[in-house]
C-alpha cells in the first residue's frame, strides 16, 4: 500500500474560525477576541499525526506500490465500481489535497468528486476507503467558507456524524477532524453539526478515546454564539471540561481549558453555570500549577469570567484563591498575558471599590506580594504594561502622588498613545 504523507503534513489544515462571534466576545479583554483566534489559528491550522494504516479487505493493493494518477484517471477511479480502483482514485486525490502550497481544493470541487466521496464515507465494508474519502473532504472543508459550503451541500455532516460510532479508530478521528472544520466556519455550518446530534458523539469521544480532535471541534462550537454555545451546554458539555482541567495530559488540560475559555465568554448566566459545576478549583489548580502554555488558556478563562460575571460570580472568583497564581504569574515572560492579568486585576479592585470592600482587596494583594510586582511592572521595557501597572498603583494603592510618580508618569506617556482595549476594532 503506498505510504501515508509525512507527520507533520497530517495536521496541516484544521480549521478553526468562529467568525461569528458576538460583539460582546469581539470586545472581550486587552487584546481582540478575534487576534486570539488568530493566534489559535497557529496553533491549530494542523492535522493529527497517524502513523501507519492499512487497507484490512481482501482487495488491499500490494505494499509499496506507488499510485500515481492525473485527474481524469481520479475522476475515473473516483466512479468506479472497483473498490481498489475508488481507493487508488480517493488516496491520490488526497495526497494532492494535502499539499502545502496552493492544494487544488477548487479543481477537485469543479470536478464533481465531492458527492462520490460521500458515498465512499457510508463504505463500512472498506474503512481505508472511508478514511481516505474523510481525509480529503477534511482538506477540501479547510479552505474558503464557499469551499466548505461545497462540501455541506455535498451531504457529507450526516454521514461524518455517523462515522463518529465507527469501530475503526482511524475512520472516527478523521471525520472528527472533518466536523470540526465545518464547525469552526461560520454559525450556520456549526448549526448544521449541532443538529445533527454531534455534541454527545463527540464528548462521549472525549473521555478517552480521542480527546484532542474532539475537545477542539466541541471548542468551535462554543466559540459560536450565545445559544448555540447553550445547546452544548445542555448537551452536557460540562459534565466533561472542567475534570480535563485535572487530566494527566497537559495538552488535553490545554485544550478543555481554551474550550471553557469560549464559555466564560458568554453571558453572566454562562458563567453561573460554569459556578454550577465547580470549575474554579482545578482552574486554580492549573493557574498554580500547570504548565506555562496551560496557565494562559487559564489566564484567558479567568479573563473572560471576570469581565462578565455579576458582583456575586466575582465574588465567588475572588474567594477560590485566583488572585495568588494570578500575582506571582505576573513575572511571566509573555507580555500579553501579563497585560490580561493587569487587567483583570484592576477590574476586580474596581468590583471591590463599588462594594466598600476595597482596603480589604488592597490588604490582600499587598500580603500575595502583588504591589512590588505591580510597582516593579511601572518600569517595563513593554510601555504598555508600565503604563497599566502605573495606573493600578496611581488609582488603588497610592494616596497622593509624589514628583517621582510624576515623572515616571511623563516619561510613560512621551511619545506613546495608550490603546483603549474595549474599543479595539475586529473583523
Amino acid at each position: 500500500m503506498p505510504t501515508l504523507d509525512a507527520p507533520e503534513d497530517r495536521r496541516r489544515k484544521f480549521k478553526y474560525c468562529g467568525k461569528d462571534a458576538s460583539l460582546r466576545r469581539q470586545q472581550r479583554m486587552a487584546v481582540s477576541l478575534e487576534l486570539r483566534k488568530a493566534k489559535k489559528d497557529e496553533q491549530t491550522l494542523k492535522r493529527r499525526n497517524i502513523t501507519s494504516f492499512c487497507l484490512d479487505t481482501p482487495e488491499k493493493p500490494a505494499k509499496g506500490v506507488a499510485v500515481s494518477l492525473n485527474l481524469g484517471e481520479i475522476i475515473k477511479g473516483v466512479n468506479s465500481s472497483d473498490p481498489v480502483l475508488c481507493f487508488q482514485a480517493t488516496q491520490t486525490a488526497r495526497k494532492m489535497l494535502s499539499q502545502e502550497k496552493n492544494p487544488p481544493l477548487k479543481l477537485v470541487i469543479e470536478a464533481g468528486l465531492i458527492p462520490r466521496m460521500v458515498e465512499f464515507l457510508k463504505s463500512s465494508l472498506y474503512p481505508c476507503l472511508q478514511f481516505e474519502a474523510a481525509w480529503a473532504l477534511t482538506n477540501i472543508a479547510s479552505g474558503t467558507s464557499e469551499q466548505t459550503r461545497a462540501v455541506v451541500e455535498g451531504g457529507a455532516i450526516q454521514p461524518l456524524i455517523e462515522l463518529l460510532s465507527s469501530s475503526n479508530v482511524a475512520v472516527c478521528e478523521q471525520a472528527v477532524w472533518a466536523l470540526g472544520n465545518i464547525a469552526g466556519d461560520g454559525p450556520e455550518f456549526r448549526d448544521s453539526v449541532i443538529s445533527n446530534n454531534a455534541i454527545p458523539h463527540l464528548l462521549a469521544l472525549i473521555s478517552p478515546t480521542l480527546p484532542t480532535p474532539s475537545l477542539r471541534t466541541v471548542g468551535n462550537i462554543v466559540t459560536g454564539t450565545d445559544e448555540q454555545t447553550q445547546v452544548a451546554i445542555d448537551a452536557g458539555v460540562l459534565n466533561v471540561l472542567p475534570q480535563l482541567l485535572q487530566h494527566n495530559k497537559p495538552s488535553i488540560q490545554k485544550e478543555a481549558a481554551w474550550a471553557l475559555s469560549n464559555v466564560a465568554a458568554g453571558p453572566c448566566h454562562h458563567i453561573q453555570q460554569l459556578l454550577a459545576y465547580d470549575v474554579l478549583p482545578p482552574l486554580v489548580a492549573v493557574l498554580k500549577n500547570g504548565e506555562f502554555k496551560v496557565q494562559k488558556e487559564a489566564v484567558w478563562m479567568v479573563a473572560n469570567f471576570a469581565t462578565g460575571a455579576t458582583m456575586d460570580q466575582l465574588i465567588q472568583l475572588v474567594h477560590s484563591g485566583v488572585l495568588e497564581p494570578l500575582v506571582n504569574l505576573l513575572t511571566a515572560p509573555d507580555v500579553k498575558i501579563v497585560l490580561i492579568i493587569l487587567d483583570v486585576i484592576s477590574c476586580i479592585l474596581q468590583a471591590a471599590e463599588k462594594l466598600s470592600e476595597k482596603e480589604s482587596l488592597c490588604l490582600l494583594i499587598e500580603e500575595l506580594g502583588g504591589i512590588d510586582r505591580i510597582e516593579a511592572l511601572q518600569l517595563h521595557e513593554n510601555r504598555q504594561i508600565g503604563r497599566a501597572a502605573l495606573n493600578i498603583i496611581e488609582k488603588h494603592f497610592g494616596e497622593e502622588e509624589d514628583e517621582s510618580l510624576t515623572l515616571l508618569s511623563q516619561v510613560l506617556d512621551q511619545d506613546y498613545e495608550f490603546i483603549d482595549y474595549e474599543c479595539l476594532a475586529k473583523k
